[in-house]
């Protein structure tokens, strides 16, 4: 039996782009447009979706890699307020990641819709325990740098 461990880390990624908040706002808050950036793996296969995008609603996205990999992203909507009139808005969300049935993970994460001139000031903070042995080493950062990347481009297009 493996031992039972914990280790803990946080982050924050902050980024500007020519977007108003709203448009970044809605690239979570509507399924189609998230579909465009997040979770999908080329050669991949979603095998369970699930999206309702209020507070209290969950969102699952399961699906197996081209190379095998099993992945669960199973999450949960604390906080939900839209950027108005020139004010901030700000998505709060907890959720668990599996990978090949396994719990690695359990997340919190903020993200602040900033407004900028005509964009946004977009911050997202996260603090993860990594459970079990599932050593992170920086993963979940880079892997969101990469798909906050992907969310730049999708806003700005």
């Amino acid at each position: 039996m493996k031992p039972r461990t914990a280790v803990h880390a946080s982050f924050t990624i902050t980024r500007t782009w020519k977007a108003a908040p709203m448009r970044v706002f809605q690239a979570f808050a509507d399924q189609d447009a998230k579909r465009q950036w997040f979770g999908r793996v080329p050669g991949g296969e979603i095998q369970e979706e699930h999206f309702d995008f209020r507070e209290g609603g969950l969102e699952v996205l399961a699906g197996r890699h081209a190379n095998g990999m099993a992945t669960r992203f199973d999450c949960i909507y604390r906080d939900i307020v839209a950027p108005d009139a020139g004010e901030a808005g700000r998505i709060v969300y907890s959720y668990v990641m599996h990978l090949d049935g396994a719990k690695i993970s359990v997340s919190h994460a903020c993200i602040e819709l900033k407004p900028d001139g005509a964009g946004t000031k977009f911050v997202l903070t996260e603090y993860g325990d990594y459970l079990d042995g599932y050593d992170d080493a920086g993963s979940r950062e880079h892997g969101t740098n990469a798909l906050m990347d992907r969310l730049g481009t999708f806003v700005e297009a």
